[in-house]
């Protein structure tokens, strides 16, 4: 078995989740990519190697997977929500003319102070999001 393989399968294990095949092939799925996917494109991919999948099955392996803390939810224009398997804190760059989504170190800003919003407020993260032109685009 590749060592790719043995890491998502003890990922999984690790945080109490059983393996099965389609849990595997999301989480593997989403950690071979740099795109943030939505459902839709994680079912298109997946269906092409695994012709069994359903959007219902999807969105349950990603409910699994986000409640173990392996992916998070990133919401970068309104409706649309994507997926991330880098759990790590960081931001995002997005690209206003062909929709590129980067990861942007954690540390490419300055540490912002959140603990005083504004009364009655608690805020316990932020995350930063930056639009423009990626270099793709810019050539």
């Amino acid at each position: 078995m590749s060592s790719q393989k043995e890491t998502i399968m003890q990922a999984l294990k690790e945080k109490g989740l059983r393996v099965t095949p389609q849990r595997f092939a999301v989480y593997a799925n989403l950690r071979s990519r740099q795109d943030h996917p939505t459902v839709d494109q994680l079912l298109h991919d997946l269906n092409q190697e695994f012709p069994v999948s359903s959007q219902a099955t999807i969105y349950t392996s990603l409910q699994a997977l986000q409640t173990a803390g392996l992916v998070r939810e990133v919401l970068l224009e309104p409706g649309v929500t994507r997926y991330d398997a880098n759990v790590d804190r960081h931001h995002h760059f997005r690209c206003r003319r062909c929709g590129a989504i980067e990861d942007l170190p954690w540390t490419t800003f300055a540490a912002v102070d959140i603990r005083n919003v504004r009364a009655g407020l608690r805020a316990d993260s932020y995350e930063v999001t930056v639009y423009g032109m990626c270099d793709r685009c810019q050539a």
